[in-house]
Protein backbone atom coordinates (compact mmCIF):
# COMPACT_ATOMS: atom_id res chain seq x y z
CA UNK A 1 0.00 0.00 0.00
CA UNK A 2 1.05 3.53 -0.90
CA UNK A 3 0.44 6.26 1.45
CA UNK A 4 0.79 10.25 0.62
CA UNK A 5 -0.44 13.32 2.16
CA UNK A 6 1.26 16.82 2.13
CA UNK A 7 0.93 20.04 4.40
CA UNK A 8 1.18 23.68 3.36
CA UNK A 9 4.19 25.27 5.15
CA UNK A 10 2.18 28.70 5.99
CA UNK A 11 3.53 29.29 9.67
CA UNK A 12 3.03 27.18 12.84
CA UNK A 13 1.61 24.20 13.13
CA UNK A 14 -1.64 23.69 15.10
CA UNK A 15 -3.27 20.79 16.74
CA UNK A 16 -5.84 21.24 14.11
CA UNK A 17 -2.73 20.03 11.44
CA UNK A 18 -1.30 17.10 14.09
CA UNK A 19 -4.81 15.56 14.61
CA UNK A 20 -6.23 15.85 11.07
CA UNK A 21 -2.71 14.70 9.24
CA UNK A 22 0.28 14.29 11.36
CA UNK A 23 -0.97 11.83 13.24
CA UNK A 24 -2.67 9.57 11.05
CA UNK A 25 0.64 9.94 8.56
CA UNK A 26 3.10 8.84 11.65
CA UNK A 27 0.96 5.78 11.79
CA UNK A 28 0.24 4.77 8.38
CA UNK A 29 4.36 5.28 7.93
CA UNK A 30 4.39 1.80 9.28
CA UNK A 31 1.47 0.64 6.72
CA UNK A 32 2.86 0.89 3.70
CA UNK A 33 5.40 3.54 1.72
CA UNK A 34 4.80 6.29 2.89
CA UNK A 35 5.06 9.49 1.11
CA UNK A 36 4.99 13.09 2.63
CA UNK A 37 5.28 16.31 1.41
CA UNK A 38 6.11 20.22 1.92
CA UNK A 39 3.57 21.54 -0.35
CA UNK A 40 5.39 25.09 -0.65
CA UNK A 41 4.12 25.24 -4.40
CA UNK A 42 0.14 25.46 -2.67
CA UNK A 43 1.27 28.09 -0.14
CA UNK A 44 2.27 30.55 -2.85
CA UNK A 45 -1.41 31.17 -3.44
CA UNK A 46 -1.31 32.47 -0.19
CA UNK A 47 2.01 34.18 0.51
CA UNK A 48 4.51 35.63 -2.10
CA UNK A 49 7.25 36.56 0.75
CA UNK A 50 10.26 34.61 -0.40
CA UNK A 51 11.81 34.93 2.91
CA UNK A 52 8.80 34.24 4.61
CA UNK A 53 8.32 30.72 2.60
CA UNK A 54 12.13 29.24 3.24
CA UNK A 55 11.53 29.76 6.97
CA UNK A 56 8.11 28.50 7.16
CA UNK A 57 9.49 25.04 5.08
CA UNK A 58 12.26 24.54 7.30
CA UNK A 59 9.75 25.50 10.40
CA UNK A 60 7.47 22.28 8.72
CA UNK A 61 10.36 20.06 8.12
CA UNK A 62 11.34 20.11 11.77
CA UNK A 63 8.08 19.77 12.96
CA UNK A 64 7.37 16.81 11.07
CA UNK A 65 10.43 15.08 11.87
CA UNK A 66 9.68 16.25 15.52
CA UNK A 67 6.04 14.50 16.00
CA UNK A 68 7.50 11.15 14.51
CA UNK A 69 7.65 10.71 10.79
CA UNK A 70 10.61 8.73 10.16
CA UNK A 71 12.82 9.55 7.01
CA UNK A 72 14.20 5.51 7.94
CA UNK A 73 10.61 4.67 7.04
CA UNK A 74 9.47 7.22 5.25
CA UNK A 75 9.82 9.64 2.24
CA UNK A 76 9.84 13.41 2.86
CA UNK A 77 10.37 15.71 0.74
CA UNK A 78 9.37 19.39 -0.67
CA UNK A 79 7.20 19.52 -3.41
CA UNK A 80 9.05 21.90 -5.68
CA UNK A 81 11.55 19.84 -5.39
CA UNK A 82 10.02 17.42 -7.79
CA UNK A 83 9.19 19.62 -10.64
CA UNK A 84 7.55 16.82 -12.28
CA UNK A 85 4.70 17.02 -10.43
CA UNK A 86 4.16 20.73 -12.66
CA UNK A 87 3.74 18.67 -16.24
CA UNK A 88 1.46 15.90 -14.69
CA UNK A 89 -1.02 19.05 -13.67
CA UNK A 90 -0.93 19.85 -17.32
CA UNK A 91 -1.95 17.12 -18.40
CA UNK A 92 -4.20 16.70 -16.10
CA UNK A 93 -5.65 19.94 -16.75
CA UNK A 94 -6.00 19.16 -20.49
CA UNK A 95 -8.77 16.42 -18.95
CA UNK A 96 -10.50 18.96 -16.32
CA UNK A 97 -13.32 20.21 -17.18
CA UNK A 98 -14.24 24.01 -15.90
CA UNK A 99 -17.37 22.76 -14.01
CA UNK A 100 -15.52 20.76 -11.94
CA UNK A 101 -13.19 23.84 -10.51
CA UNK A 102 -15.96 25.75 -10.83
CA UNK A 103 -17.72 23.34 -7.89
CA UNK A 104 -14.55 23.31 -5.94
CA UNK A 105 -15.73 25.43 -2.30
CA UNK A 106 -12.23 26.28 -1.31
CA UNK A 107 -11.72 28.80 -4.35
CA UNK A 108 -14.50 30.81 -3.31
CA UNK A 109 -13.91 30.50 1.06
CA UNK A 110 -10.47 31.91 0.00
CA UNK A 111 -11.75 34.48 -2.17
CA UNK A 112 -14.06 35.47 0.82
CA UNK A 113 -11.64 35.67 3.08
CA UNK A 114 -9.50 38.53 0.96
CA UNK A 115 -7.05 36.30 -1.33
CA UNK A 116 -6.33 37.92 -4.69
CA UNK A 117 -8.33 35.70 -6.95
CA UNK A 118 -5.74 34.24 -9.25
CA UNK A 119 -4.93 30.91 -11.61
CA UNK A 120 -2.59 29.49 -9.06
CA UNK A 121 -5.69 29.58 -6.59
CA UNK A 122 -8.39 28.13 -8.72
CA UNK A 123 -6.55 25.61 -10.21
CA UNK A 124 -4.81 24.34 -6.82
CA UNK A 125 -7.07 20.63 -6.93
CA UNK A 126 -5.41 20.03 -10.27
CA UNK A 127 -2.01 20.39 -8.57
CA UNK A 128 -3.19 18.83 -5.74
CA UNK A 129 -4.24 15.93 -8.15
CA UNK A 130 -1.07 15.87 -9.27
CA UNK A 131 0.63 15.24 -6.29
CA UNK A 132 -1.63 12.30 -5.20
CA UNK A 133 -1.30 10.89 -8.79
CA UNK A 134 2.66 11.15 -9.68
CA UNK A 135 3.30 8.96 -6.75
CA UNK A 136 0.90 6.18 -7.55
CA UNK A 137 -0.44 7.02 -4.42
CA UNK A 138 -3.24 4.50 -3.52
CA UNK A 139 -4.15 6.22 -0.31
CA UNK A 140 -4.58 9.51 1.01
CA UNK A 141 -5.43 11.14 4.76
CA UNK A 142 -7.02 13.75 4.28
CA UNK A 143 -9.21 16.47 6.49
CA UNK A 144 -12.66 17.08 5.94
CA UNK A 145 -12.03 20.97 4.41
CA UNK A 146 -9.73 18.80 1.71
CA UNK A 147 -12.21 16.06 0.67
CA UNK A 148 -13.65 17.68 -2.47
CA UNK A 149 -10.28 18.15 -3.30
CA UNK A 150 -9.44 14.37 -3.76
CA UNK A 151 -12.65 13.77 -4.67
CA UNK A 152 -11.51 15.96 -7.73
CA UNK A 153 -8.16 13.94 -7.88
CA UNK A 154 -10.21 10.95 -8.05
CA UNK A 155 -12.68 11.86 -10.73
CA UNK A 156 -9.02 13.84 -12.59
CA UNK A 157 -7.77 10.08 -12.22
CA UNK A 158 -11.09 8.43 -13.82
CA UNK A 159 -11.32 10.62 -16.34
CA UNK A 160 -7.94 10.43 -17.66
CA UNK A 161 -7.76 6.57 -17.75
CA UNK A 162 -10.73 6.65 -20.04
CA UNK A 163 -9.19 8.79 -22.68
CA UNK A 164 -5.72 6.86 -22.33
CA UNK A 165 -5.93 3.58 -21.46
CA UNK A 166 -7.24 2.15 -17.79
CA UNK A 167 -3.75 1.73 -16.36
CA UNK A 168 -2.38 5.31 -16.94
CA UNK A 169 -3.01 6.41 -13.42
CA UNK A 170 -3.47 4.89 -10.01
CA UNK A 171 -7.36 5.96 -8.37
CA UNK A 172 -6.30 6.85 -4.69
CA UNK A 173 -8.77 6.57 -1.90
CA UNK A 174 -9.62 8.94 1.38
CA UNK A 175 -8.57 8.11 4.66
CA UNK A 176 -10.31 10.12 6.91
CA UNK A 177 -10.43 9.93 10.81
CA UNK A 178 -14.54 11.01 11.33
CA UNK A 179 -13.74 11.88 15.05
CA UNK A 180 -11.17 13.93 14.92
CA UNK A 181 -10.76 14.82 11.13
CA UNK A 182 -12.02 18.52 11.93
CA UNK A 183 -11.03 20.17 15.18
CA UNK A 184 -12.66 22.96 16.30
CA UNK A 185 -10.55 26.15 17.14
CA UNK A 186 -10.38 27.88 20.36
CA UNK A 187 -13.65 30.40 19.31
CA UNK A 188 -15.61 27.30 17.81
CA UNK A 189 -15.05 27.31 14.60
CA UNK A 190 -12.72 25.36 12.39
CA UNK A 191 -9.38 25.61 13.56
CA UNK A 192 -7.51 27.92 10.66
CA UNK A 193 -4.77 30.01 10.84
CA UNK A 194 -7.31 32.25 8.76
CA UNK A 195 -9.74 32.23 12.04
CA UNK A 196 -6.83 33.49 14.17
CA UNK A 197 -7.90 30.62 16.60
CA UNK A 198 -5.06 28.22 16.42
CA UNK A 199 -3.42 26.23 19.26
CA UNK A 200 0.34 25.62 18.25
CA UNK A 201 1.70 22.46 18.69
CA UNK A 202 5.05 24.34 20.05
CA UNK A 203 5.99 27.07 21.50
CA UNK A 204 6.53 28.84 24.77
CA UNK A 205 5.02 27.27 27.69
CA UNK A 206 3.46 30.77 29.70
CA UNK A 207 1.83 32.33 26.26
CA UNK A 208 0.49 28.74 25.54
CA UNK A 209 -0.76 28.60 28.86
CA UNK A 210 -2.12 31.64 28.71
CA UNK A 211 -3.99 30.94 25.57
CA UNK A 212 -5.98 28.01 26.93
CA UNK A 213 -7.23 30.31 29.62
CA UNK A 214 -8.61 32.58 27.25
CA UNK A 215 -10.55 29.59 25.89
CA UNK A 216 -14.27 31.86 26.11
CA UNK A 217 -16.82 29.95 28.33
CA UNK A 218 -20.14 30.69 29.57
CA UNK A 219 -21.01 32.29 33.15
CA UNK A 220 -21.57 29.49 35.55
CA UNK A 221 -21.24 29.75 38.73
CA UNK A 222 -18.40 27.05 40.12
CA UNK A 223 -20.72 25.85 42.33
CA UNK A 224 -22.80 24.64 39.44
CA UNK A 225 -23.26 21.97 36.47
CA UNK A 226 -21.15 23.35 33.71
CA UNK A 227 -22.97 22.21 30.12
CA UNK A 228 -21.30 19.34 28.33
CA UNK A 229 -22.90 19.32 24.66
CA UNK A 230 -21.07 21.98 22.38
CA UNK A 231 -18.42 22.33 25.43
CA UNK A 232 -14.84 23.39 23.64
CA UNK A 233 -13.02 22.31 26.74
CA UNK A 234 -14.45 18.92 26.73
CA UNK A 235 -13.29 19.13 22.73
CA UNK A 236 -10.22 19.64 23.44
CA UNK A 237 -9.90 17.40 26.26
CA UNK A 238 -11.04 14.42 24.48
CA UNK A 239 -8.11 14.84 22.11
CA UNK A 240 -5.10 14.63 24.56
CA UNK A 241 -6.44 12.84 27.48
CA UNK A 242 -6.94 8.88 28.19
CA UNK A 243 -10.61 7.74 28.09
CA UNK A 244 -10.36 7.53 32.53
CA UNK A 245 -9.15 11.41 32.39
CA UNK A 246 -11.18 12.50 29.98
CA UNK A 247 -14.40 10.83 31.91
CA UNK A 248 -13.32 12.45 35.34
CA UNK A 249 -13.36 15.38 33.14
CA UNK A 250 -16.86 15.14 32.13
CA UNK A 251 -17.95 14.21 35.69
CA UNK A 252 -16.32 17.80 37.01
CA UNK A 253 -18.48 19.45 34.35
CA UNK A 254 -21.42 17.29 35.60
CA UNK A 255 -20.96 17.38 39.53
CA UNK A 256 -20.42 21.23 40.02
CA UNK A 257 -17.98 22.63 42.29
CA UNK A 258 -15.57 23.11 39.81
CA UNK A 259 -14.60 26.60 38.31
CA UNK A 260 -13.57 26.92 34.39
CA UNK A 261 -10.50 28.45 35.34
CA UNK A 262 -9.66 24.94 37.36
CA UNK A 263 -11.20 22.90 34.37
CA UNK A 264 -8.61 24.79 31.79
CA UNK A 265 -5.67 23.65 34.47
CA UNK A 266 -6.92 20.29 33.53
CA UNK A 267 -7.08 21.15 30.19
CA UNK A 268 -3.49 22.35 29.50
CA UNK A 269 -2.08 20.11 31.62
CA UNK A 270 -3.25 17.11 29.45
CA UNK A 271 -2.48 19.07 26.26
CA UNK A 272 1.29 20.21 27.50
CA UNK A 273 1.76 16.59 28.81
CA UNK A 274 0.72 15.27 25.17
CA UNK A 275 3.42 17.36 23.31
CA UNK A 276 6.26 16.79 25.97
CA UNK A 277 8.21 13.57 23.84
CA UNK A 278 7.52 15.83 20.20
CA UNK A 279 8.76 19.13 22.51
CA UNK A 280 12.14 17.21 23.61
CA UNK A 281 12.68 15.77 19.85
CA UNK A 282 12.48 19.01 18.48
CA UNK A 283 14.84 20.40 20.34
CA UNK A 284 17.39 17.53 19.73
CA UNK A 285 17.05 18.07 16.08
CA UNK A 286 17.83 21.61 16.22
CA UNK A 287 21.40 21.02 17.71
CA UNK A 288 22.50 19.86 14.53
CA UNK A 289 21.78 22.18 11.44
CA UNK A 290 22.73 19.73 8.77
CA UNK A 291 20.00 17.28 9.44
CA UNK A 292 17.09 18.81 8.12
CA UNK A 293 18.73 19.50 5.21
CA UNK A 294 19.73 16.08 4.24
CA UNK A 295 16.74 14.59 5.58
CA UNK A 296 14.77 16.84 2.21
CA UNK A 297 17.32 16.28 -0.31
CA UNK A 298 17.34 12.33 0.18
CA UNK A 299 13.79 12.34 -0.22
CA UNK A 300 13.42 14.45 -3.15
CA UNK A 301 15.92 12.45 -4.47
CA UNK A 302 14.06 9.10 -3.82
CA UNK A 303 10.29 11.01 -4.78
CA UNK A 304 11.48 11.81 -8.05
CA UNK A 305 12.65 8.63 -8.83
CA UNK A 306 9.10 7.24 -8.82
CA UNK A 307 8.00 10.27 -10.42
CA UNK A 308 9.65 9.88 -13.42
CA UNK A 309 8.69 6.57 -13.94
CA UNK A 310 5.22 7.65 -13.29
CA UNK A 311 5.40 10.61 -15.61
CA UNK A 312 6.95 8.61 -18.37
CA UNK A 313 4.16 6.06 -18.30
CA UNK A 314 1.31 8.67 -18.67
CA UNK A 315 3.32 10.65 -20.94
CA UNK A 316 3.82 7.14 -23.32
CA UNK A 317 -0.01 6.73 -23.06
CA UNK A 318 -0.84 10.07 -24.27
CA UNK A 319 1.52 10.79 -26.89
CA UNK A 320 4.66 12.26 -25.71
CA UNK A 321 7.48 9.64 -25.38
Amino acid sequence: MRILTGLQPSGKLHIGNYFGAIEPAVRLQQAGDAFYFIADYHAMTSSQDASTLRQNVRELAIDYLACGLDPTRAIIFRQSAVPEVHELAWLLSSVCPMGLLNKCHSYKDKIAQGLAANHALFAYPVLMAADILLYDAQQVPVGKDQKQHLEVARDLAIKLNETYGDSTVVVPEPIIREETALVLGIDGRKMSKSYQNTVPIFGEEKALRKLIMKIPTDSTPVEDPKPVEGSILLAFHALFASPDEHKEMIAAHLNGGVGYGDLKKRLFDAYWSYFAAMRERRETILTDESYVDDVLADGAKRARVIAHKVLERVRDAVGLS
